[in-house]
């Protein structure tokens, strides 16, 4: 049975759904790269909130999404923009993740790195936007969780210049007890932070990052680089320290990133693999036997869905993700914490399906055809 899907132009075309998935079943974990889901959060439907309330969660289907992530070998990356860190979810509701997934985490041996920021203030000083990282930091380790210390807005606002960046960041990992991530996140996922490590010059920019990381290379794991620039991310992987790890951030070419070339490659530490967690966590086995031809052809098919997923405005990519986890039947709803299940466009919703049925990524095709045709319903089109 076919669907009448909507098009960009404002027209309909006709769209046959698959009707086998994927076979991909859960595996083990993976021998050479490390890689972390960056997981949603599951909004309650029921909760009578309003869009500038705290959020309200379902942590039952939210601990069950991220067991899926684990029970295919993947790392949980909790507390991330993904789980709309700073665009619904605060500091309080970010702090409840944490504690519970961690939680979870240990009762299944599953991997979890959880992000460390600034959001339970909206400025301030440099002491006060220490204190701050210095809450999450100290909440995070006593978790259990790896720590990401993510990119901060109020730096971002407060910072007259690289040296800035290097005290903050310095005391910060000097105060660690164990290796964290350092997360560089670009404008286009979050505009306030244009100019980070003290410039808009994104070489001027690498190089403080990188003056960072080599003043404490023994208390950083790794680098998450969220530029979109494959260039430039393999430029800046080539000249970290020694035993440093370069996760890629790279929602754009993050096959040929993970891949790698003849000076090394990157880890992961994706969005996109929140709906393309079993798909990828296959390629990715595929990989540790040194199939690299393998691997690129189970992944380089899924760069059309993750480009339009991430397409500009990049920071409401989340919709499109929770819209494929609602059609997975990951959960039973298409709602969002501060109402941004409305965030993207129905023909932008309807070619993110179209894309995902297309790579067999739904479990069951015809429910995600069914909750399709119910959404497309709603907005008087599939009639």
């Amino acid at each position: 049975m076919t669907l009448r899907l909507p098009s960009a132009d404002g027209g309909t075309r006709t769209y046959e759904p698959r009707t086998e998935p994927l076979a991909l079943t859960p595996g083990t974990p993976f021998t050479s790269r490390t890689v972390f889901a960056a997981a949603h959060v599951v909004a309650d439907p029921r909760a009578d909130v309003s869009p500038d309330a705290p959020a309200a969660v379902d942590w039952d289907a939210t601990l069950a999404f991220r067991r899926h992530l684990w029970s295919h070998g993947l790392g949980v990356a909790e507390a991330m923009d993904t789980a709309q860190r700073g665009m619904g979810l605060d500091w309080p509701g970010a702090a409840e993740l944490i504690r519970r997934s961690a939680a979870e985490a240990r009762s299944v041996g599953g991997r979890i790195a959880c992000g460390a920021g600034t959001d339970q203030i909206t400025g301030g000083t440099l002491p006060e936007i220490r204190a701050a990282y210095e809450e999450q930091l100290a909440l995070v380790e006593e978790s259990g969780a790896q720590a990401v210390l993510m990119a901060s807005r109020a730096l971002a606002a407060a910072a007259s210049g690289p040296e800035d960046y290097l005290d903050v960041y310095g005391h910060l990992l000097r105060q660690a007890t164990e290796p964290v991530i350092l997360h560089w996140l670009g404008p286009m996922f979050d505009p306030a932070l244009e100019g980070y490590w003290g410039s808009s010059d994104l070489d001027a920019a690498t190089e403080t990052f990188l003056a960072v990381v080599s003043a404490h290379p023994g208390k950083v794991d790794g680098v998450k680089v969220s530029l979109l620039d494959a260039r430039r991310e393999t430029g800046l992987r080539r000249r970290l320290p020694a035993g440093v790890r370069c996760y890629t951030g790279d929602d754009f070419h993050y096959p040929e990133l993970i891949a790698g070339d003849g000076h090394g490659f990157s880890h992961a530490l994706l969005g996109v693999f929140d709906p393309l967690g079993p798909l990828a966590a296959e390629a990715v086995r595929v990989l540790d036997t040194g199939d690299t031809a393998g691997f690129r052809a189970l992944l380089d098919p899924t760069v059309a869905l993750a480009r339009h997923l991430f397409r500009p405005p990049t920071r409401f990519y989340k919709t499109g993700v929770v819209l494929l986890a609602w059609l997975a039947g990951h959960q039973d709803h298409f709602t969002m914490v501060g109402g941004l299940q409305s965030a993207r466009s129905l023909p932008h919703l309807a070619h993110a399906y179209e894309l995902a049925d297309g790579l067999g990524l739904f479990p069951d095709p015809k429910l995600a055809e069914e909750r399709m045709r119910n959404l497309l319903s709603l907005y008087g089109v599939d009639r």
